[in-house]
């Protein structure tokens, strides 16, 4: 047992270590906590006694204790409480780290303290974690993966949502912007009279007039020669003029787009309820509301493609008609860290939408260039490209980039599939992020499947690019003879790394069950390569009244344990994580491949046999005992 109590204690060391936290083992270097321990022997002698682990961050403390056997978890008391037996506080792993958080919490200044239990190993373990209060005693939380919720980053977060259950700051942003986007779109809707496409270009312009330096909202007096629609178009030139976006072919595309802007002489008319134009109003609405609330440099939230969104489930308009469906920021952010994305990366995104994709890459890029000037100017003028076919949609993505002083913004209208993928390959891309369109595809045309992007996409890019796709989970089976076709030419030039089944209200209201697949470009599959198949479909992410799909309380926990199954820190058992090889022929899916590889508990085996022995005593009550000593129907036995 002693070696096995090794092997989970190096295992518990090597998932804090990847989270970056600094512990002590069997003591602490705080003088306070060193000093505390000296008392908290588990034998209740008085004498000294240590958890496994025990750290500080932030101004909480974490005690950790574990066992190698998963039945010595957690014992409770037949009220349900767990037990404070010196027995069980030795023979448990909850129980003893409660036992130490307790002691810290009573005989130290410390009064934030976190009791957690393991127990198990690398693949099947658990992990409980309890807050402890000296006065109050503890209050269990739901079990975790990993430890990352108690990093220096993440613990005040965890600790407000979970122990003090109030909101976080980004779900406060979150209900925010769903209630600024609601109250504008009402807005553009009883004064503006504006299509549905229009509407998100109407911001987009005036947030693009609001970022020049020379465009002020008090000169829009509503006056009739010269238009506040002509001032904030003027504004929008020179914004663009400043980014050096050109050709002169692409500025004169997107002022065009802009024009509704202009033209329009609902919104240019003063308005006799408002006292003023509906753009001046539309104009300061936005300026107090997110242009001088939003940090558009230090997050990677696309503000923008989150009002497109919501103005379009507003009017009915969500683009699934054209197979558009907007990817949400944390799956943006999930794509940078599955393809490990550097400073030095070159990011293409060939169905752009509104530029999601691309606005969490440079997010990520800049984070890693630190305050490297030349890396940072490189990362917004050269590192970032993307198509966009729709071209209201072009215009919002292009506006998206250049809000975030991205230089040129290297995003073209124009169909990718047209696109020849020699030429896109000079674009020198090592990573592909994208979101085709979704059900556009037919045997009729079947260059609109999804997985028919996939392979475009992996043909632009360089020789060992990383590349990562959200489709449809119905593309990874195969259904049609096209699709076959695609998946066979996929795996002869490509390498398939692995398929992530995702939450299916990733899409929240859209009803589509999604998937994420991971390849390497122009690096055929190798026959016996092991691909990993992910169940993440409870990522933590939950649907909320009136708001929609936030992130719960478990999702950062669940992120790092799928990026730790990802790059291979830990194992999973299959219900999790299946690794197999894979031919075209298979479904690339979890639900393909998985197996059941838990061992059954002695409860579970205690069930079995009573279930066995209710079937058989049921069979001999219906003087069908035969079946039980080999005789047939007749009573005879059988030959």
């Amino acid at each position: 047992m002693a070696k096995k109590e090794i092997k989970t204690d190096l295992w518990v060391a090597r998932q804090l270590d990847d989270c970056k936290i600094k512990y002590d083992a069997q003591g602490s270097n705080v003088k306070e906590l060193n000093e505390a321990l000296q008392s908290a022997s588990k034998q209740g002698t008085g004498k000294a006694g240590y958890p496994e682990y025990v750290f500080v961050t932030c101004d909480f403390v974490v005690v950790i204790e574990d066992k190698a056997d998963l039945s010595k978890h957690e014992k409770l008391t037949d009220k349900g409480v767990i037990s404070v037996e010196q027995k069980d506080i030795v023979d448990f792993a909850v129980n003893g780290a409660y036992f130490y958080a307790k002691h810290i919490a009573q005989n130290s200044s410390f009064r934030k303290v976190f009791a957690i239990g393991v127990s198990g190993d690398e693949k099947h373990h658990r992990i409980t974690p309890l807050y402890v209060d000296d006065r109050e005693g503890y209050k269990r939380l739901p079990d975790i993966e990993s430890f990352t919720s108690f990093t220096n980053e993440n613990i005040n977060e965890y600790y407000t949502r979970y122990v003090l259950n109030e909101k976080t700051d980004v779900e406060k942003t979150t209900e925010e912007i769903l209630k600024d986007a609601a109250e504008l779109h009402e807005y553009l809707r009883t004064y503006g009279s504006l299509k549905d496409q229009d509407k998100p270009l109407v911001v987009s312009g005036i947030l693009l007039a609001l970022d020049d330096k020379f465009f002020k909202v008090a000169d829009l007096l509503g006056d009739e020669t010269t238009t506040d629609g002509q001032l904030i178009y003027d504004a929008i030139r020179r914004r663009l003029k400043a980014s050096n976006v050109g050709p002169d072919a692409k500025r004169d595309k997107l002022m065009s787009e802009f024009s509704i802007i202009r033209t329009s002489a609902r919104l240019n008319e003063v308005d006799g309820k408002l006292g003023k134009t509906p753009l001046k109003f539309y104009t300061e609405f936005l300026k107090k509301n997110v242009f001088d609330n939003i940090k558009y440099h230090s997050s990677s939230e696309d503000f923008i493609g989150r009002f497109y969104g919501e103005f379009m489930s507003y009017s009915g308009g969500d683009g699934q008609s054209l197979g558009i469906i907007l990817t949400p920021r944390h799956i943006c952010d999930l794509f940078c860290d599955l393809l490990d994305i550097q400073a030095t990366d070159v990011v293409l995104d060939p169905c752009c939408g509104t530029a999601g994709f691309l606005v969490a890459a440079m997010h990520h890029m800049l984070k890693k260039a630190g305050e490297d000037q030349t890396k940072r100017k490189n990362i917004k003028k050269r590192q970032l490209h993307g198509f966009e076919l729709q071209s209201n949609m072009f215009a919002i993505a292009a506006t998206n980039m250049i809000l975030r002083d991205d230089g040129n913004s290297n995003i073209k209208d124009g169909d990718f599939l047209r696109q020849n993928p020699a030429e896109v390959q000079l674009k020198g891309a090592t990573v592909g992020m994208m979101n085709p369109p979704y059900s556009q595809g037919t045997k009729a045309d079947p260059s609109q499947y999804e997985l028919s992007f996939v392979e475009h996409l992996l043909d632009s890019l360089v020789e060992g690019a990383r590349a990562a796709v959200i489709v449809p989970q119905s593309s990874m089976t195969g259904k049609t003879k096209d699709e076959q076709a695609y998946k066979a030419s996929i795996m002869k030039h490509h390498t398939l790394e692995g398929v992530i089944t995702c939450n299916t209200d990733t899409f929240y209201g859209v009803g589509v069950n999604p998937v994420i697949a991971v390849f390497t470009a122009h690096e055929p599959h190798p026959a016996e390569k092991l691909c990993k198949f992910i169940d993440f479909r409870d990522d933590g992410y939950e649907v909320h009244a009136h708001i929609g799909l936030v992130e719960g309380d478990s999702a950062k926990d669940k992120r790092q344990h799928l990026l730790d199954v990802w790059n291979g820190r830990v194992e999973a058992p299959t219900k999790f994580c299946v690794e197999s090889t894979v031919t075209a022929e298979d479904e690339w899916l979890h639900s393909f491949f998985y197996f059941n590889d838990e061992i059954p508990t002695d409860a579970d085996f205690e069930k079995s046999i009573g279930d066995y022995l209710t079937f058989e005593f049921s069979m001999i009550m219906q003087n069908r005992e035969y079946l039980f000593r080999g005789d047939n129907n007749d009573g005879k036995p059988q030959q």
